[in-house]
């Protein structure tokens, strides 16, 4: 009996990355002003469904797991490859969202935009890596700084 010590070839499965960021608005304005910041340390909880393409079946991936920003904000989810998931596809198909969790910051820890409204889905230029960019979420301190931000 012999048996092929060949590596299989590689499969054309997508690669995908999840991520986005997380923000204080100082100013409580709903956006990111000169005096907002990145935060460090939020915890987010990321979902995500996946359709999968394979003949004469429908099959989906769906999934659901927390994450804490890095120093500058943020957060990032690094998916290997699924069967029957391609980058072409997987854009149409599929689709994630985050949700503030938590955050270790005692100065901003009121949350603001609370949960992601819409993704981008990039193709990169490597073959079969998708990356989906979600919208920023954000706390806010508890107190308006009337002085630094205005009236």
């Amino acid at each position: 009996m012999a048996f092929s010590l060949k590596p299989e070839p590689a499969k054309n499965n997508a690669q995908i990355t999840v991520m986005g960021l997380v923000y204080c608005d100082i100013c409580s304005n709903n956006s990111f002003s000169r005096h907002s910041y990145f935060l460090p340390g939020a915890e987010v909880q990321i979902a995500c469904n996946f359709r999968a393409f394979v003949p004469k079946t429908r099959e989906q991936v769906s999934f659901s797991v927390n994450r804490t920003t890095d120093k500058h904000g943020v957060y990032r989810l690094e998916i290997p490859s699924v069967d029957g998931i391609a980058c072409a596809e997987a854009a149409i198909a599929s689709s994630c969202q985050a949700s503030l969790v938590g955050t270790s910051s005692t100065s901003c820890n009121i949350p603001g935009h609370r949960s992601t409204t819409d993704q981008i889905a990039i193709k990169s230029r490597h073959p079969n890596l998708c990356i989906y960019s979600l919208t920023a979420l954000s706390f806010r301190p508890s107190k308006r700084n009337v002085a630094l931000c205005g009236k």
